[in-house]
């Protein structure tokens, strides 16, 4: 990919933000800590009660289509925070207007979507970055390092857990929650950043085989679902996703068990590091107790952090961390685990050759 948009160096860099739902809080905080080197210049929603409390909040420009506020602002960077299922449009159009792209998970709910916004944005010279936020949490920061200097040997098995809870009245609080076309379902749209760690932290997938039900929950899509995983080491796993957990989030975990390595991190988002055994002590095993931390959030704190990649990258001082071919990744697994379990087969990856 080529980018043409020159960096931003000589002044802050301007965010604009369509969707001021339920994680747009967490984008405004984080631009917040950042304010040094951004502004927000724009807020969109069709909504008007929620676009009037952005617009209090931050007192960016208030617009109620996507189009109007790419007309009416000089943001440099738009971020999506809409329903799933209207990211690839919206992406492409902000693409074609030359600014960057930021999209909240999942980046697409079909494959093609994904690979259409991944197209655009290269066609259109900008940057398409993917938020996958729970990556910069300290838990998570200290697990991956942990695996890249290969203090696992061997990895044998890894478990994943995302015990939650979403009552009817949180699918029944918009049109587009629990639909395919917008929403996808606990693994597509809950679950999406444990999904994420599937890759991130132990490599490629070579092949999943899934089951998905619709227990409880009057929707479109599954509320419960698991998948077996096999990876192209070798290594075997399984993901364990309910939205059904009574009576509210009991854990969002990874276990990884390996040759001379064992590391549990659980709690209610993997903010909790429960056990931490490897055959060598080293001195980063000192900052474990401290890595911890106590959270009533699934989103975890690492918006802030995150936002700090995509500044230095518009700036040219460091690298995307998850940029639309990243985000694909995760995508591609996601697809492959619906598949499996519509169609009763295993599915190899990658999808296409």
């Amino acid at each position: 990919m080529f980018i043409t948009k020159p960096f931003i160096t000589d002044r802050r860099i301007r965010f604009a933000l369509v969707g001021c739902g339920r994680i747009s809080a967490n984008h405004f905080d984080a631009l917040e800590r950042h304010q040094d080197r951004v502004e927000l210049v724009g807020v969109c929603d069709i909504a008007p009660a929620p676009l009037e409390q952005a617009v209090a909040r931050t007192g960016a420009a208030g617009f109620s289509s996507l189009d109007a506020m790419l007309a009416g602002t000089d943001a440099d960077c738009v971020i999506l925070a809409t329903p799933s299922g209207l990211h690839a449009e919206e992406a492409i159009r902000v693409a074609a207007a030359g600014r960057h792209v930021m999209t909240e998970k999942p980046m697409a709910t079909r494959w093609r979507d994904g690979k259409r916004m991944v197209a655009a944005c290269d066609q259109a010279g900008v940057r398409l970055f993917v938020v996958k936020q729970n990556r910069r949490n300290a838990t998570l920061q200290l697990l991956k390092r942990a695996v890249a200097d290969d203090r696992f040997g061997r990895i044998y098995m890894v478990n994943v857990n995302v015990f939650w809870s979403r009552p009817q009245s949180y699918y029944d609080s918009a049109p587009w929650r629990g639909t395919w076309e917008f929403d996808g379902g606990a693994f597509m749209n809950q679950a999406s950043h444990y999904v994420d760690l599937l890759d991130w932290l132990i490599g490629p997938v070579e092949s999943v085989q899934a089951y998905t039900a619709t227990l409880a929950r009057h929707i479109q899509v599954e509320d419960t679902g698991v998948v077996s995983i096999r990876w192209r080491t070798g290594a075997l796993g399984s993901m364990n996703v309910t939205m059904l957990t009574y009576p509210k989030n009991l854990e969002g975990s990874i276990t990884i068990i390996g040759e001379t390595g064992t590391v549990r991190v659980g709690g209610v988002a993997v903010n909790r590091i429960e056990h931490w055994e490897f055959a060598d002590r080293r001195p980063e095993d000192a900052l474990v107790e401290r890595a911890s931390y106590e959270t009533t959030s699934v989103y975890g704190f690492g918006h802030p952090a995150y936002y700090d990649n995509v500044i230095g990258t518009l700036r040219g001082e460091l690298e995307p961390e998850t940029d639309g071919r990243e985000g694909l990744r995760s995508l591609e697994i996601l697809i492959a685990t619906y598949l499996s379990a519509r169609d009763g087969r295993r599915v190899a990856l990658p999808l296409e050759y």
